[in-house]
């Protein structure tokens, strides 16, 4: 019992691990010249950051800068379980989040069972 226990333990953590590894993610070389010892990125709309520093992009996407590259990954976590004859989806972009509301009532909220990055 302890082992089936262990075991079931041991799936839950790596489903979602795998589960949140699986966000949408993009990757842009830091472009290095011999000779070069600059500690910094330079992002695509030319701002520079320093080497392991992170921050948050107007397109809700959280990046991170590396020796040879930076890594951006989105933030937006979409709702796909949810009523979809009762409700809809609304995009707050100041917050990066869906909500789910009534269409009769948008000012109450529907019950989401399942989501995606």
């Amino acid at each position: 019992q302890l082992f089936k226990n262990v075991l079931l333990g041991g799936f839950v953590i790596f489903a979602t691990f795998v589960t949140l590894c699986n966000a949408s993610c993009s990757f842009i070389p830091n472009e290095r010249f011999p000779g070069d010892s600059t500690r910094e990125c330079t992002d695509l709309k030319g701002n520079k950051h320093p080497i392991n520093s992170k921050w948050k992009t107007d397109n809700c996407e959280r990046c991170t800068c590396y020796k040879t590259e930076i890594i951006c990954c989105t933030l937006i976590a979409t709702p796909v379980g949810y009523d979809k004859k009762k409700c809809q989806r609304i995009f707050k972009k100041e917050d990066c989040k869906y909500i789910v509301v009534e269409k009769k009532n948008p000012k109450k909220t529907c019950p989401i069972d399942q989501w995606i990055l």
